[in-house]
């Protein structure tokens, strides 16, 4: 039996997207700095705290950016002690593959799916983000094939709790050439994160795009903690301070490159309740004081942010509210920003 899969259009190559919608000479610059900045503090040779915050899914250009001009600002009250890396997320994995996907499968969350717009929405909104502001962003490694459309613009990327064991994933991983965080499993088995930061670290040759590729490794691959899930469905949390030390013991017994920790504080971590982020961050800044192991291996925090506090469904169309997981708003982030730069 032939295939049941129809192939719709060709789509552009990543660079002849890059090269319909480029980048000006001063944000090539920027985006040299600022990976040079990003690997510093994986690496330990720059002491800030790195912060990926922004909406759970990027779902609408002007609010986005609206977003980001925001962050820009508290950027430059708080740079000599957090680098901020703007969540850009536009590709959204689904627990049972249904409903909104992200800018990447419908460039309007109430239009179809439409991979060629959506390639071409994402691509023209990062853009924007590094020309307007002077950030880079960090984005899921969702789909691998997809990163390279992008790979000019992002400073930090991801790899979800449902891909961290996939074998393509890890491998992609290993040649992006930017800081990029493995999370744990949803099941929470710490061991298989390691295992998967240890594949990204090291050299791999594949299949991928049509062709035979090696990488060299990516020595900044690194862990991110997102609580998991128990076999009756619970949320519970992996940030506390014992489990960030079997972390670093785990990594020691490895062996393994940059023994970093990112803390994802939504997720399983809050059991999805978006204030509790708030709290978390500031345990996790009151855990590095008390140790530190701790304070050299947790280099930062993701946090989802937005306009607006909590979450929406499409149809309601709050401008700067998540239409994905609840958020928090940008007046609690702000405080929070500043908070947390007040206690490193």
């Amino acid at each position: 039996m032939s295939m049941q899969m129809e192939f719709i259009k060709v789509l552009p190559s990543p660079q002849e997207l890059k090269e319909d919608y480029p980048v000006s000479p001063r944000s090539r610059e920027i985006k040299i700095q600022r990976d040079r900045e990003a690997a510093d503090i994986i690496c330990g040779r720059d002491d800030r705290f790195i912060l990926v915050i922004g909406p759970c899914s990027s779902d609408n250009e002007e609010a986005v950016l609206d977003y980001v001009h925001r962050l820009a600002v508290v950027q430059e009250q708080i740079k000599d002690k957090i680098f901020i890396v703007p969540r850009l997320y536009t590709n959204k994995p689904r627990t049972v593959g249904t409903g909104y996907k992200g800018m990447l499968h419908q460039p309007s969350p109430e239009g179809k799916e439409d991979m060629l717009g959506g390639i071409i929405a994402i691509r023209k909104m990062n853009v924007r983000v590094v020309e307007e502001t002077g950030f880079t962003g960090a984005e899921e490694i969702l789909y691998p094939e997809v990163f390279r459309y992008l790979s000019d613009l992002l400073c930090y990327a991801a790899v979800g709790a449902r891909s961290s064991e996939d074998q393509l994933h890890r491998m992609i991983a290993s040649g992006v050439g930017i800081p990029v965080g493995m999370k744990n499993p949803t099941s929470g088995d710490l061991s298989v994160m390691l295992n998967s930061i240890a594949a990204a670290q090291h050299s791999q040759e594949f299949l991928f795009r049509g062709w035979e590729v090696r990488t060299k490794g990516n020595e900044l691959a690194h862990a991110i903690l997102r609580g998991y899930v128990d076999p009756f469905g619970n949320s519970l949390p992996n940030y506390h301070y014992e489990i960030l030390r079997d972390v670093i013991n785990m990594y020691a017994e490895r062996g393994l490159a940059n023994p970093a920790i990112i803390v994802d504080t939504n997720h399983a971590n809050s059991g999805k309740k978006y204030l509790e982020q708030i709290r978390i961050a500031k345990d996790i800044v009151h855990s590095r004081k008390h140790s530190d192991d701790i304070k050299k291996a947790v280099k930062g925090l993701m946090i989802e942010s937005y306009i607006e506090d909590g979450c929406q469904s499409i149809s309601e169309g709050t401008y700067g509210k998540s239409i994905t997981d609840p958020c928090l708003g940008w007046e609690k982030t702000e405080h929070l920003l500043l908070d947390l730069a007040d206690l490193l």
